[in-house]
C-alpha cells in the first residue's frame, strides 16, 4: 500500500467506555451518541454494492467506477461533509485473486475468500484515495459487536473520533468470523445500522439500477421509476419485489427497502442511486439545496421520519440479534403499547427460545381472527431482566410471587419500560381492538 491504512475491527471484547462516557447520566445515554460537531456539512453514509464495483463474470473490479466514487467522496468532503463508505466486493475481489470463476456455496469457503478479497479490495481503495492524500481507515463490524451496549457506544465513539482525524472509515461486515445467526445479512442493512449508530443525515444505496419502479425494469418496460416514498410498508405492500441480488452479492431491492426502514427510523434520509454514476450523490445534495420544496428527479427518496426513536430504542430494534419470543396477553400489549408501561411475568402467556437475562427478545401477541386462523402481531422488542428459564417459572404470577417460585428476585418485572422499543402499527391496534386498560400497573401492588 502506498501509505499506511489505519485498520480498526471492533469486536465484543470492547466492553470498556471511555472516561468521559462512564460520567454520562442514563439519560444523555439514551440520546444519539455524538454528532461530530467540528463540522458544519452533513454525515453522509455511501454504501456500494458488490455488482457495482466486481464484473459479475471476470471479477475484474470495476476501476473506473471506483475512481469516481473516491473523487466523489473527496468532493464532499472539501465540501466539509462527514462521509463513511460501506463497501461490499470482498468475496468478488479474493474469487478474481484467487483465479476462481464462481462462488462457492459453503459458508467457511466463502469466509476465507472473503478475507483474502478484504485485503486486496482495501488496498485498492488505499491507492485511490492516496492520490488525493485522503487517509483511510478499515472497520470490520458483525452484530455481535453491537450486542453489548458499552461496545456499541465504543464503536460509535471511534467513528467520532476516525471522522474528527479527516479520515474516511470504509466499513465492511467481518466476513471472516461471523456466524450465520449474529451476521447483519447484507451490507444494505450494515449501512443502515451504521447510519443510525453516527446520526447520518443521508443514507446513499449505490446499486445496480438507478431508482425503484413499479415493475422490474428488465423485463417490464411500461414500468415506472418512484422518485419519492414517504409511507415504506404502504409501498411494500403494493408491489412486489422479487430480486435477490447479483451471483455474487446477497442483497437485492428487498434488502433496499429494509435499509431504508432502519435508516429512516433513526431520522437519516435514504436515497437509492445507479452505483454506475456514484457522482449523482453530488447532483442530489446540490438539488436539494436549490430547490427544498420541490420532488426529487434523480433516484429514489425515502423521507426520514419526523420523530425519529432515541438511540437506545433503535439500537435494541434495529442493533441486537432478536433471541426469543415472549407471547404475551391483550391487558399486556396495552400497557406496553399504549401506557408506556414495563412488562411483568403476570402478562406473559408462552416462552420461545433459549436466552439469557438482557438478551433481545420479541413480544408477540396472538389474535384469533373471524376465521378461527391465528395471526402473530409483534408488539415490540425489549431487553430481559430473566433467562428464559427463570421466565418459563414465573409466567402468569404476580410479581410477589416471583421470590417464592425462584428463590430469588432481581426485578418485579420482565422488560423494564426504559428498555422497550414498540413496533406495533396503528393498524394493529385496531385489528386487537385495543382498550385503555392496564391490567399489568396491578400487578405491583
Amino acid at each position: 500500500m502506498s501509505n499506511l491504512t489505519q485498520s480498526t475491527s471492533l469486536n465484543s471484547s470492547q466492553k470498556s467506555l471511555s472516561d468521559s462516557q462512564k460520567n454520562l447520566s442514563d439519560s444523555q445515554k439514551n440520546l444519539r451518541p455524538f454528532r461530530n460537531s467540528s463540522r458544519k456539512g452533513l454525515s453522509i453514509i455511501i454504501k456500494i454494492g458488490t455488482s457495482s464495483i466486481c464484473d459479475e463474470v471476470t471479477h475484474f473490479t470495476k476501476l473506473s467506477t471506483l475512481s469516481q466514487l473516491v473523487e466523489t467522496i473527496v468532493e464532499l468532503k472539501n465540501n466539509g461533509n462527514d462521509v463513511i463508505l460501506v463497501t461490499s466486493g470482498a468475496v468478488g475481489t479474493g474469487l478474481r485473486r484467487l483465479n476462481q470463476a464462481t462462488k462457492p456455496k459453503v459458508i467457511s469457503k466463502i469466509q476465507a475468500i472473503a478475507a483474502v478479497g478484504q485485503g486486496k479490495l482495501m488496498s485498492q481503495y488505499d491507492d485511490l484515495f492516496d492520490q488525493f492524500n485522503q487517509p483511510i481507515a478499515q472497520v470490520l463490524l458483525t452484530r455481535n459487536d453491537l450486542t453489548e451496549r458499552s461496545a456499541y457506544l465504543n464503536a460509535c465513539a471511534t467513528f467520532e473520533e476516525l471522522l474528527n482525524m479527516n479520515v474516511v472509515p470504509i466499513v465492511n461486515e467481518n466476513d471472516t468470523i461471523s456466524v450465520a445467526e449474529l451476521r447483519f445479512g447484507d451490507n444494505d442493512t450494515l449501512s443502515a445500522i451504521t447510519a443510525g449508530m453516527v446520526n447520518a443525515d443521508y443514507l446513499f444505496l449505490l446499486t445496480d439500477v438507478d431508482a425503484l419502479y413499479t415493475d422490474n425494469p428488465r423485463i417490464n418496460p411500461e414500468s415506472k421509476a418512484i422518485h419519492e416514498v414517504d409511507d415504506i410498508s404502504k409501498l411494500k405492500s403494493e408491489i412486489s419485489f422479487t430480486s435477490s441480488g447479483s451471483s455474487l452479492g446477497t442483497g437485492g431491492m428487498a434488502t433496499k427497502l429494509i435499509a431504508a426502514e432502519l435508516a429512516t427510523a433513526a431520522g437519516c434520509k435514504t436515497v437509492i442511486l445507479s452505483g454506475k454514476q456514484p457522482g449523482d450523490i453530488i447532483k442530489v445534495l446540490d438539488y436539494a439545496k436549490e430547490h427544498p420544496n420541490e420532488p426529487p428527479v434523480i433516484g429514489t427518496h425515502f423521507k426520514a421520519k419526523e420523530n425519529p426513536m432515541v438511540d437506545k430504542k433503535w439500537w435494541i430494534m434495529y442493533g441486537l440479534a432478536t433471541n426469543g419470543k415472549l407471547y404475551i396477553d391483550k391487558g399486556a400489549v396495552s400497557a406496553v403499547a399504549l401506557h408506556k408501561s414495563s412488562l411483568f411475568a403476570a402478562g406473559i402467556k408462552e416462552v420461545e427460545g433459549n436466552f439469557n437475562a438482557h438478551e433481545s427478545v420479541l413480544m408477540v401477541y396472538k389474535h384469533t381472527q373471524e376465521d378461527g386462523t391465528i395471526k402473530e402481531i409483534e408488539v415490540g422488542k425489549g431487553l430481559v431482566t430473566y433467562t428464559s428459564t427463570e421466565i418459563n417459572r414465573i409466567k402468569g404470577h404476580k410479581s410477589k410471587d416471583i421470590y417464592k417460585l425462584l428463590g430469588y428476585m432481581d426485578s418485579d418485572y420482565v422488560i423494564h419500560r426504559g428498555n422497550i422499543a414498540i413496533m406495533l402499527t396503528d393498524e394493529d391496534k385496531h385489528i386487537i381492538n385495543l382498550e385503555e386498560q392496564c391490567t399489568c400497573k396491578e400487578d405491583k401492588k
